[in-house]
Parts: C-alpha cells; structure tokens; sequence
C-alpha cells in the first residue's frame, strides 16, 4: 500500500517511516510537511493512505482533511503525538472523513517492535481491509422496542467516516423531550468514545451517556456503544456486548445492533445510516425495513463518504433517503413530536 505521511517533525517522520518499513507491504509515496503541500500533493498523486498529524505551519490537519476529502477523497489517518491533548481536532478531523486516529508508535529500546508500533500497523491493515472491501467514494461523485424497556421506541443511528459530524448535526436539532431513546453506533476505537461522549454532549441538550452491559433504554437518553465489542439485546430488551461475530471488520458492528433490534426490540423502531466507508449497517437498515420499521439513509450530496448509505440504497434498505439536514426533522416528525 502506497501510505504518505504529512508531519512537519522530522523524528516523528523517521519513527513513521521505521515503522512502515516492518513490513514489506507498504512504500512511502511522500511525505509533506504542512497540510497546504499534502492537499496540493494529493491533487498530482493520490496515495491509498495517509498519515496526517495535526498541528503543522500553515495549515492543520483538520482543514488538510476537510479540503483533502472535498478535492480528491483518500483514506486518512490521523496520526499525532497525543490524542488526549487533541481531542476536538481528532473528531473534527472524523468529521471531515478521517477514519481513525492512533499516536505516534515508538521503537522499542532494542530495536524491536513496541505495542504501540503494533497497534498501528493494525489500524492500518485493517484500513486497508476496508478500502478494499469498499473503494472510497464522496456524494459529489469525485473519484475514488422492548416491553421490558424504559423506552418504548428506539432511534437507532449507525455512522462511520465522517460521522462524529453528522450525528452532532443529528442530534443538535433533536428536542430534550424527543419521546424516544437513542443507540448510537459509531465506528470508533474503545479508547476515544469518552472523548466522543463529551464533544457530542457540547452539540445537544439530550444527556448522553456510553452504553453499559445491561443498560434498559430510557426515553430522552442517547446511548454510544463504548467498546471494541458488538452492542445489541438481550432477550429481556437489555443492551449488551457481543464479541460474535469475531470475525467482523467493524468493530462496534451497525449490522449487529440493526439486526438485534430487528429481532429483539418489541416496539417502535426508527433506524438512520449515515456518511460512512465500507457496507456495514446496510444488511441491518434491510431487516428493520421488512419488519415495517422506517428506516433512512443519508444522501450522496451530505455524505462526507458515501459507503455504507450508498450501499444501503442499492439493496433498497432504506424508506427515505434525505440530506443531513432533514433526517433530525423526520426522526421528529416520525415520533410524533409536536413540541
């Protein structure tokens, strides 16, 4: 895979660069030191991914990101010295279509791979798992409910590249007496949701919390799954977590909880994918609708990638496709809310 790295430190470049060059898979195609270079960069030679810091001269990661995935889409990313001492900048960054985010690896004092070093060639395998599972595309065409529940109806959201953005702008229009409780599953490592949860919560007045094993739904109440694991119900209408299927890509699956809402949910069910790389969630949003539930995608023009709503559409999963700017007005009209 043909990775370039922008980072205007020349250590964290050469610990990058040692890094990639543990395997024989991946080449350097090259390397910016600003974001204004990797966006003219990218537009005479497209790389499969990139490494994109985020404090650098002239222009940040976040908007090398934003005009990157307007111009030319790639998959990005985000590689900085520090995600807690960045974490608006990490998922503004999400929210333009980056699709992950990981420190710096280091070399461990022998020469030898550290844990860190392993976990990011990881996160890039398994990005290049999902670019090949599902080539990069963006909406403008550019190239490549229980009884035993405290709630009776569900608002279930799945989201991936570029979704921290789309559910804040989902969730900033949605009412605090919204009659329904919200399970939001987002393609995002375990270590960021306690990041993801308070940026979310500066976009809405609905509390929100991450979801926990045996959680019952409350109304008015929005629920992030939280771990490397799966998030769907028990048969008493209870959230759990699920390591089955092990072999699934995505990791918090929106397919396992569509699915388990679909089986398991004994009330109403309102289901929206949105901007996301890759297919999953589709098959999901399909069951929902043959059980009768509305379920909605978001369209090509809103989506930041439009993967798992495109894919959606064309198995005709979804009731209603709608801009991002529409879908909280449906999720209010459809629980019929009034206020």
């Amino acid at each position: 895979m043909r990775i370039a790295i922008v980072n205007d430190l020349p250590m964290a470049v050469e610990l990058l660069r040692r890094t990639l060059s543990i395997t024989a898979e991946h080449q350097v195609a090259w390397i910016a030191t600003n974001g204004r270079e990797a966006v003219e960069a990218c537009a005479l030679d497209l790389p499969d991914l990139i490494l994109m810091d985020l404090t650098m001269p002239e222009m940040g990661g976040v908007e090398a990101t934003r005009r990157i995935m307007a111009a030319t889409p790639c998959a990005i990313l985000v590689v900085t010295a520090s995600i807690d001492a960045n974490i608006p900048e990490v998922y503004d960054a999400m929210g333009y279509g980056a699709l992950d985010a990981v420190e710096v690896p280091t070399i461990g004092a022998d020469g030898g791979t550290s844990v860190q070093a392993q976990l990011f060639l990881t996160k890039i395998a398994n990005i290049e798992r999902l670019i090949k599972d599902s080539p990069l595309a963006r909406g403008n065409g550019k190239k490549s409910p229980s009884s035993f529940s405290l709630a009776r109806r569900l608002i279930a959201i799945g989201a991936s590249a570029g979704g921290p953005a789309a559910v804040a702008g989902v969730l900033s229009k949605l009412p605090r007496d919204l009659p329904a409780a919200i399970v939001v599953i987002q393609h995002v490592d375990a270590q960021f949701v306690p990041g993801l949860v308070t940026w979310l919560s500066q976009h809405t007045a609905l509390p929100i919390r991450p979801a926990k094993d045996g959680d019952r739904l409350e109304t008015g109440t929005v629920f992030i799954a939280a771990t490397n694991d799966h998030l769907a119900f028990k048969s008493t209408g209870e959230l759990k977590y699920t390591p089955e299927p092990l072999n699934n890509l995505y990791r918090p699956s929106v397919d396992v909880f569509f699915e388990s809402a679909a089986r398991r949910w004994r009330g109403e069910i309102i289901a929206a994918l949105l901007t996301g790389m890759g297919r999953d969630g589709a098959r999901g949003l399909k069951l929902l609708r043959e059980k009768g539930h509305l379920t909605i995608a978001q369209d090509a023009a809103t989506s930041a990638v439009y993967g798992m709503p495109k894919a959606a559409a064309a198995i005709e999963a979804a009731v209603e496709i709608l801009p991002l700017d529409l879908i909280a007005p449906r999720l209010i009209q459809a629980c019929g809310h009034h206020g």
